[in-house]
């Protein structure tokens, strides 16, 4: 589990909790970051704050100190599933190269 502040750009997650003040977690969650929601960080501004990220086709930018205080479970399943493909295509191409 990590929070929300710790993904890369182009990293994605589950959102799994918001420890948040109320007015802060139901405003958020309006906007679609509800538990289960996928999330994904999308640019980053230059000087590192705030960070716009994706959630149920809305973007929206959060400061720092507010993306730390969201959990997520990082997409590891995406990951692998490219890992695995480019190793079979390498196998493939090895193969065909032996020929």
């Amino acid at each position: 589990m990590r929070v929300l502040s710790d993904l890369e750009v182009g990293e994605s997650g589950v959102l799994v909790a918001l420890d948040l003040p109320p007015g802060v977690q139901n405003h958020l969650m309006y906007m679609g970051f509800v538990p289960d929601a996928r999330v994904k960080a999308v640019h980053r501004a230059p000087a590192g704050d705030p960070t716009v990220y994706s959630v149920d086709g809305i973007e929206i930018a959060l400061r720092r100190e507010t993306a730390k205080a969201i959990r997520v479970q990082p997409k590891v399943v995406e990951r692998v599933a490219a890992t695995v493909s480019i190793e079979v295509k390498v196998e493939q191409e090895l193969v065909e190269a032996a020929r």
